[in-house]
């Protein structure tokens, strides 16, 4: 479904459209994007890898002896990781949005010294825009509202750890 027109100057990978198909064909974007049950199996497959890793390295380098600040240390560190991996889904997603709704199109040629600016036609932006808003757009809505609930779950592991 990659496009490429001759009246569209914009490189074939610098067209918004592209870059939305290319992104939403990568590992970490794609599973972003799958239905709630696969995100919500993969959220707690990524949760539970890194916890175990996280564990791992807390009780082997670690002498404490109180199992409970073990814990909720491996929480609060999983739920730190599992936080920045939503802000690179966020940040990735959020630049596609931003370049599928502007009506111009920022790209380089062959460097960064001859950056050009193309005003999207018509068709080009109902088609971009309409992608962006309901390709897009909802995936963007989950990844803050989970990323919401991971902060809250840092939040109250801080909170345990500070007062416990």
């Amino acid at each position: 479904m990659s496009i490429f027109n001759n009246n569209c100057p914009v490189p074939f990978d610098q067209q918004p459209l592209n870059e939305y198909l290319s992104l939403k064909n990568s590992c970490l974007f794609s599973w972003s994007m799958s239905d709630v049950k696969k995100f919500i199996l993969g959220l707690l497959f990524i949760f539970v890898f890194v916890s175990t890793v996280i564990s791992f390295f807390l009780i082997h380098f670690t002498y404490s002896s109180n199992i409970i600040d073990l814990f909720i240390l491996n929480f609060l560190f999983s739920n730190i990781f599992v936080f920045l991996v939503f802000i690179r889904i966020y940040l990735g997603w959020s630049y596609i949005m931003k370049r599928l709704l502007s009506a111009t199109i920022f790209y380089e040629e062959s460097g960064w010294y001859d950056g050009q600016i193309w005003v999207k036609t018509s068709e080009y932006l109902m088609q971009d825009r309409l992608i962006g808003l309901y390709q897009v757009m909802p995936f963007l809505v989950r990844i803050k509202f989970t990323s919401l609930i991971i902060f809250f779950n840092i939040f109250l592991s801080y909170l345990l750890y500070y007062f416990f």
